[in-house]
């Protein structure tokens, strides 16, 4: 049999409403060099059993106990072969094209250490006219991970070979967005361009229950806590440093973390200086990279003043219903 090119890890954990339409969209990519391990991770439904009808010689299926979603996936590719790793929930489905798509764009630009794709959303079972339309060029979407994730988890495809120079995924427990994590440390660490290719390759299931959609307030905070970390170390900053924290909370709206006196000249400073270094780095509009700091410097000081203004007229109002 030949050596797979590709590894697809797809951890399951009570997924028996779509698990078996997720992994047949892996069986039926027109690109066949691949290996698909799936890990259930303690599932008690009947994920199980549907896993015993794929008979596939390329499928590999492991079992254990609950160890959560960051540690399955760390297994999984550990049990990987493949050069490049690709990512697959067992709620989300990638169409036919996508595999053969990732492959061509990493083979063909060895500078590139990932590579997502867009993707369209799905309610449950309906599929919708909503999509996932993340930014394609390296500068761009470099400097909005900055700040939030921009990859689809389910549609990401990597090089194995930066993983084995920044770690696998983070298995603490506060480290919910362990996705935007790992992108995070390949950013910082200069491992690579990245990209999204700009077709819906796969489609992203919006299920009730899952961490983000569930426990927004913790989700936030840890997303603040990684944008923090990347904007120290594009700037050279200290993680202590007022203008870091200032400027990754009021990227998410949290007005409540801001320090009394907000530097917003620095702030701006910043994310030029940032915004030089990746289109510097290539692939990417410098004109795009300019009207993306542009735009979110105007959407921080809106916030921050629509906060100070919010908080005037709460005195206001107090004060004269006394």
């Amino acid at each position: 049999m030949e050596s797979p090119l590709v590894s697809v890890v797809l951890p399951v954990y009570n997924a028996e409403r779509y698990l078996e339409e997720s992994v047949a969209s892996i069986l039926s990519q027109s690109y066949r060099n691949f290996e698909l391990i799936i890990i259930n991770d303690g599932s008690t439904d009947a994920s199980p059993e549907i896993l015993k009808r794929f008979k596939d010689l390329r499928v590999r299926i492991f079992n254990q106990r609950n160890l959560g979603l960051s540690a399955t996936l760390n297994r999984g590719i550990q049990l990987a072969t493949g050069r490049y790793l690709a990512r697959q929930d067992a709620d989300d489905v990638s169409y036919p094209e996508r595999l053969a798509r990732q492959v061509a764009f990493l083979e063909s630009q060895s500078d590139y250490c990932m590579v997502g794709t867009w993707s369209r959303i799905l309610e449950e079972a309906r599929l919708t006219e909503r999509a996932h339309k993340h930014p394609e060029q390296n500068g761009e979407l470099k400097f909005k991970l900055l700040f939030d994730n921009y990859f689809v988890h389910s549609s990401v495809m990597l090089r194995r070979s930066a993983l084995d120079r920044v770690g696998l995924y983070c298995t603490e427990k506060l480290r919910q967005p362990e996705d935007y994590q790992l992108w995070s440390r390949l950013l910082r660490g200069g491992h690579g361009k990245m990209a999204n290719i700009a077709e819906q390759l796969v489609g992203y299931r919006e299920v009730e229950g899952s961490i983000c959609r569930s426990d927004t307030r913790s989700f936030r905070g840890e997303v603040i806590e990684i944008s923090m970390q990347n904007l120290a170390a594009v700037s050279g900053r200290e993680l202590s440093d007022a203008v870091v924290g200032d400027l990754a909370a009021l990227a998410h709206n949290a007005c409540e973390r801001v320090s009394d006196r907000p530097n917003f000249k620095a702030m701006l400073s910043l994310m030029t200086d940032a915004a030089a270094k990746f289109k510097a780095e290539g692939g990417s509009d410098g004109n795009s990279l300019e009207q993306e700091v542009l735009l979110q410097y105007a959407t921080v000081r809106k916030l921050y003043f629509q906060h100070r203004f919010g908080l005037v007229q709460g005195k206001l109002r107090s004060l004269f219903s006394r």
